[in-house]
């Protein structure tokens, strides 16, 4: 019982420490920038995606670690892919084992590679804060107005705030990236011990 939705604990503790950190960088102002207007709303819609991600994935942690849970067991109430192979795997030949087994591999492959999707997903949104950055930025350039004093100081200050948005949302797409592909390696190693666990009880039977 002590071992019961580990994979969980393991989840939980991952993310606590990581929003921990989070926080304590927003204490130590590392993060001021992210509330100027077209930071955060940029920030706001990649921060959005990376909790829509994060949440998957702790739902299929906890998926996976139900059926972690009902395998070592006995069994009885696994998964309905699992129960479709323990049912048929006794009246089958070592081969033809290996080739359901298999199967169930590419399944649970399939259903958790959206978190690693979406985990990329935020790279790409992360460079596309970056392509609006460079635009503001090269937006207040002008090569006309290079010689009037009062037009330079307008056109330094537009270049900061378009490069501060360039930088911060390519930082936070790549920091998020990171945190949601970490918890994806998480998921992965659970999916990896269930089918495991299903192929060794499939032998057993």
């Amino acid at each position: 019982m002590s071992h019961r939705y580990l994979l969980v604990m393991r989840f939980a503790l991952l993310n606590l420490v990581a929003f921990a950190l989070l926080a304590a960088a927003y204490l130590q102002g590392w993060l001021d920038g992210l509330f100027d207007r077209t930071t955060f709303i940029l920030s706001a819609i990649v921060f959005a995606v990376f909790l829509y991600g994060l949440a998957l994935c702790g739902f299929k942690v906890w998926r996976t670690s139900a059926a972690l849970n009902d395998m070592k067991s006995g069994g009885k109430t696994a998964v309905a892919r699992a129960a479709q192979y323990l049912g048929t795997a006794k009246r089958v030949d070592a081969q033809t084992r290996a080739g359901q087994i298999g199967m169930v591999r590419l399944k649970m492959s399939h259903e958790i590679q959206i978190i690693r999707q979406i985990a990329s997903m935020l790279v790409f949104l992360g460079l596309i804060g970056t392509v609006i950055g460079f635009i503001i930025a090269l937006s207040g350039v002008k090569p006309e107005a290079v010689t009037q004093v009062d037009s330079v100081a307008t056109m330094v200050a537009t270049l900061i705030r378009g490069m501060s948005i360039a930088l911060y949302t390519t930082l936070l797409g790549a920091v998020l990236n990171v945190w949601l592909s970490i918890n994806y390696r998480l998921l992965s190693s659970g999916s990896v011990d269930l089918l495991s666990e299903i192929a060794d009880h499939g032998e057993r039977r």
